[in-house]
């Protein structure tokens, strides 16, 4: 059955800052992708159309007008946030394009750059470097007096490059997208190894087809980019929950590109469950439970990961019977790391999170906490 957003999750969702937003407040990511732009229309002598669009977008603009296939596993709800069977919360910017595409005259010269920035939302894993509603930005330049192709591609991510992270070597490695042809990963090189900057391609002829652009006229380059990951390594920093912190230290390094300076960093407070979960759970589907369950406190986790999982068949009956274990579930070791940017927790503090992160993601009958009178029923 599939899952829906609850509307509290949904007014959480649509609640949060968008960091790339001015009219939302000052932030060192608008700076990031002002740079971009800039070098961008420059280089090309184009210009620019900034579009912010609603995050509520129809199935089929998020997935089938950009020509996913019907069994594509991003469409699982495991990963996705549907709001209905026909509406969801944008898994990625490039939503947009198929209506964007859209309002172009069909007969109009036209050769501008096209920047859609904003939220996505997606379940993902809790660590260092992930979250479930990450930045990103579309780069579309649509022309119909201009033959673009490999060439221009090839300027775009050096361009993009030279903004983002000046000098830096980079190499674009070959890449698939059902909305692009001749598709690139962009990869540049930090400390001796090599990390995803951006995707891009060609705009699949496909796709001006089905948005009344004649491909023969038309032509397109398409570049996605994560903002939050370009900003860390544009400023050197190491953990994504400084980039939304409020921590006064943190904030004054949050409104400009220079490298990060570190605050003081919190010790951490490690907490190893054994749990029952489903065969099919994985970090994704195990962090969203978690940021759901915590929701203000999420933040104060740093990691949580399932280190290790041990199946039916290879567990003794004692434990199955211990555990309560179902065929279909696993025995999971999860490590959560505890660590807030901008104090210490106590233990009791540190327990009572232990065991709301066990209810959240604990699976079986029987349940094993810590804090004294702590109940199993947020666990469904």
């Amino acid at each position: 059955m599939p899952s829906y957003l609850s509307t509290d999750q949904l007014t959480a969702a649509l609640r949060l800052r968008d960091l790339t937003d001015p009219a939302q407040g000052r932030h060192a990511m608008q700076l990031l992708l002002r740079a971009v732009v800039s070098s961008l229309t420059g280089v090309w002598g184009v210009p620019a159309r900034e579009l912010r669009l609603s995050p509520l977008v129809a199935v089929p603009d998020n997935y089938d007008r950009l020509g996913f296939d019907p069994a594509a596993v991003t469409r699982d709800a495991r990963y996705s946030r549907y709001v209905s069977p026909s509406v969801m919360l944008r898994s990625h910017t490039s939503a947009s394009v198929p209506w964007l595409l859209g309002t172009l005259d069909p007969g109009a010269d036209v050769d501008r750059l096209h920047v859609l920035p904003g939220l996505v939302y997606r379940r993902d894993a809790i660590d260092r470097t992930h979250v479930g509603e990450p930045h990103q930005v579309d780069l579309w330049r649509i022309s119909s007096t201009a033959r673009l192709g490999p060439d221009d591609l090839e300027t775009m991510m050096a361009t993009l490059v030279e903004a983002v992270l000046p000098g830096a070597r980079w190499r674009a490695v070959p890449a698939s997208h059902p909305y692009t042809v001749s598709g690139r990963q962009l990869d540049v090189l930090l400390d001796g190894a090599w990390l995803e900057l951006a995707e891009c391609g060609l705009a699949h002829p496909a796709l001006l087809a089905r948005a009344g652009l004649d491909p023969d006229v038309w032509s397109g380059l398409a570049l996605g980019m994560g903002l939050d990951r370009a900003l860390m390594l544009r400023k050197g920093i190491d953990d994504i929950r400084v980039l939304r912190s409020s921590e006064p230290r943190i904030l004054r390094q949050l409104d400009d590109l220079e490298p990060w300076r570190p605050v003081s960093v919190m010790p951490p407070v490690r907490r190893d469950l054994s749990i029952v979960i489903d065969s099919s759970d994985d970090d994704e589907t195990v962090g969203d439970r978690v940021r759901a369950a915590l929701a203000g406190r999420a933040d104060d986790l740093e990691d949580v990961r399932v280190l290790a999982r041990t199946g039916y068949d290879a567990l003794p009956e004692r434990a199955r019977r211990r555990l309560g274990l179902a065929p279909t579930q696993v025995n999971a070791l999860v490590r959560m790391v505890i660590r807030p940017l901008d104090r210490t927790l106590t233990d009791a503090e540190a327990n009572e999170l232990r065991d709301r992160v066990y209810l959240a993601v604990h699976r079986g009958p029987h349940a094993e906490l810590i804090v004294p009178g702590t109940t199993p029923t947020a666990a469904g």
